[in-house]
């Protein structure tokens, strides 16, 4: 075995200190990171914390100007995509980017083809190998179709589908590079409640029934927390937090990281204001409690979860709510 393989063979993919400048703009510092084979692991953090920067330095869009990533043992840094791919990484992307004019059962050939051995003048001759080959990888993409329940839409073009279905197209034609590690860039972006049901199941499956790690970057918090069995939290290129779902929910830092300083208390005084004056009754400020206990309603509009020091300033809260908000004030300034 090569030496280094054997070195880092406990972990399928490694960051140490990834780092990439832009100018004087590092978008991803000194990252470490690593993801066990087997594993579904999230990466969050908010708006333009580096992380889609992060999947491209590890799939061959960015080369990293200082550390490196490495896959298998082997370094991705200066590789390009299509050899990442072959080694074994695949991704989806944050803005969909399906071939619009081809059909479903087309784009996922495409992805299929990076696991082709015919050469251009087997195709251009069409071989009686080449046809094979071709008709081997319609199969398998109808396998793949088949997989995240878009068989009946095979021939339909990729524009004509819905949203969410666009979604599991993009997860198909990815699955069709026979990855070891599939990188899901916000999957569930633009998903009512139902679609991100199915694709929480959809994700399990990925890894329970194929075997494929998945790295996942997610905004909505309710499919981070069902599915990640550890996150990393970026803020502004650094790495802030790591560390199991209930432990970065209840750590300041990545409070602090969405809502900034005083943001988590500011959204349980908005929601304390707001059960006041449905129930008709005055509107005590939460410094004026001196008992944790009393800082928190058992009502449904309360915030689950907050934790409070021995001064009772909130430290947490429901991360669900908390990243929502975030999420929304950050659409807002981009509107204005």
């Amino acid at each position: 075995m090569n030496k280094v393989v054997a070195e880092h063979q406990g972990y399928l993919m490694q960051a140490k200190d990834a780092t990439i400048q832009f100018g004087g703009l590092r978008a991803v510092d000194s990252v470490n990171m690593n993801i066990t084979a087997g594993t579904i692991v999230a990466l969050i953090g908010p708006n333009g914390a580096g992380k889609t920067t992060f999947f491209n330095l590890l799939t061959g869009i960015y080369t990293p100007t200082e550390g490196e990533i490495l896959f298998e043992g082997r370094s991705v840094s200066g590789k390009k995509s299509h050899v990442i791919a072959d080694w074994g990484i695949s991704r989806t992307f944050q803005n969909i980017r399906l071939f619009k004019e081809m059909t479903a059962l087309e784009n996922v050939m495409v992805g299929r083809h990076v696991r082709t051995k015919s050469g251009f003048l087997g195709a251009a001759l069409r071989t009686p190998s080449f046809k094979r080959e071709e008709k081997q990888i319609q199969e398998d993409s109808e396998r793949w179709l088949e997989f995240v329940g878009l068989i009946e839409h095979a021939n339909d073009l990729a524009s004509s589908l819905p949203y969410g279905a666009q979604r599991r197209l993009e997860i198909a034609r990815a699955l069709a590079t026979d990855p070891k590690l599939i990188c899901l860039d916000e999957p569930a972006a633009g998903m009512n409640e139902s679609e991100s049901a199915d694709l929480d199941d959809l994700i399990l499956r990925i890894r329970d029934e194929l075997n494929i790690t998945v790295f996942l970057i997610e905004h909505d918090m309710k499919v981070v927390m069902n599915l990640a069995e550890y996150i990393y939290v970026l803020d502004f290129g650094k790495l802030i937090a790591e560390g199991l779902p209930a432990e970065i929910q209840a750590n300041p830092a990545v409070i602090a990281a969405y809502l900034g300083e005083g943001g988590a208390e500011a959204l349980v005084e908005e929601r304390r204001k707001m059960k006041a004056k449905r129930d008709g009754v005055p509107y005590v400020p939460l410094q004026h409690h001196t008992a944790a206990s009393e800082a928190l309603d058992d009502s449904a509009d309360a915030v689950e979860a907050a934790v409070l020091d021995s001064d009772g300033v909130v430290m947490t809260a429901d991360f669900e709510a908390l990243t929502t908000l975030a999420d929304d004030d950050k659409e807002k300034s981009d509107v204005a």
